[in-house]
């Protein structure tokens, strides 16, 4: 599998969580130039619910 870590080329949202115990890893990176990173499960959990309001499909047809 490649690298499934989003760039402006390829944008979107990648949350891992490796085992159940390790902690949660999100990267987003938009179209409009927008990019950030968390770690821990609930900064992983925030950054998917920005993704939600602000990027993504809030704005999906503006590319």
């Amino acid at each position: 599998m490649g690298d499934l870590t989003p760039t402006q080329a390829a944008p979107g949202l990648h949350i891992s969580k490796p085992t159940p115990d390790a902690p949660a890893i999100g990267s987003a990176v938009c179209h409009c130039g927008a990019s950030a990173t968390a770690t821990g499960d609930a900064q992983v959990q925030r950054l998917v619910q920005g993704w939600e309001a602000n990027h993504g499909s809030a704005h999906q047809g503006g590319k």
